[in-house]
């Protein structure tokens, strides 16, 4: 389990409830955070190991997952749980996120400062090991550099035109495409670009 799956101990405690439950659906678990307010928000994004979840299969997770924390009640106070997607400009959790999405764009955040910075910006080049290999720009240079996996902080696909050809590509594959829903894409940079399908929210 890594800190970018579930940051906080309270992330960490409800990865290991929800992703049994997750995983005999056929998903995987991406990232959970249970988030504050007034009323807290327990956010589980969940994919296929291939890629390609759809709103039917969100529902489907949101009802498995309520049933289990019903069960082990981890959470005192009332929540939301909202399932969704990773969207296109997903973050990347995983070791193999990284390698599933070589020679596409990404923003890379680490925890330490790394040769005096602590953002990278540039092309996934895949992994060797326990790193992951970014080319960046550096003044008129190119250089692709490892990344030790654990001293990640944040990390995330940039919204591209290639990107969006990709996903496309692969859910027309999948037949469950609804390209109309894809007409006009704008780019986010933050968070809201990242709930691509989301199930019913469930109230606790």
């Amino acid at each position: 389990m890594t800190d970018l799956i579930a940051k906080t101990a309270i992330d960490r405690r409800l990865a290991e409830i929800v992703t049994p439950t997750i995983e005999d659906l056929g998903f995987e678990l991406v990232r959970i955070r249970l988030m504050g307010g007034k009323t807290r928000t327990l956010q589980i994004m969940a994919d296929r190991p291939e890629g390609g979840i759809e709103v039917e299969d969100c529902a489907k997770i949101s009802t498995a997952v309520s049933a289990i924390l019903d069960v082990e009640d981890p959470i005192e106070d009332n929540y939301i749980l909202e399932v969704s997607s990773p969207g296109i400009d997903r973050p990347l959790t995983r070791l193999k996120d990284f390698d599933m999405w070589r020679d596409y764009e990404a923003r890379v955040e680490t925890s330490e400062l790394i040769d005096g910075r602590r953002r990278f910006k540039g092309f996934l080049r895949g992994t060797e090991g326990d790193e992951i290999l970014i080319e960046i720009e550096e003044g008129a240079e190119t250089l692709t550099i490892g990344l030790k996996f654990d001293w990640l902080s944040d990390a995330k696909l940039i919204l591209t035109d290639e990107l969006i050809a990709e996903m496309l590509r692969q859910r027309k594959a999948s037949g469950v495409i609804d390209e109309s829903k894809y007409d006009e894409i704008e780019e986010t940079d933050g968070d809201d670009g990242e709930d691509d399908l989301d199930a019913p929210e469930t109230k606790h």
